[in-house]
């Protein structure tokens, strides 16, 4: 009778014990799916800015822009005199 016992307590200690450790599975089941979302939130607002940021980044935007306002644009110091050019190698004396 003890033996019976004993088996039947240690079997509902056990029937307890996993639906325990089933209950904190779907919690964090439940709490990485919403983390997920977050990240897809998030990842989508990203996208939308960097979106907002290429538009007026664009290089026709830029043209457009510079040809519109008619803006003077010219270096801010002087090129060097001979530029080495990797593909003629007549101006650069390294090339040799």
């Amino acid at each position: 009778m003890l033996k019976l016992i004993l088996c039947l307590l240690s079997s509902l200690f056990l029937a307890v014990l996993i639906l325990h450790l089933r209950q904190q599975k779907l919690e964090l089941a439940h709490q990485a799916s919403q983390l997920h979302n977050q990240i897809e939130a998030l990842q989508s607002k990203l996208w939308n800015q960097q979106m907002l940021i290429a538009i007026p980044t664009a290089p026709n935007a830029i043209a457009n822009t510079v040809n519109t306002h008619d803006l003077n644009m010219v270096p801010r110091s002087p090129l060097p005199a001979s530029v080495a050019n990797w593909i003629d190698a007549k101006t650069n004396p390294d090339a040799e």
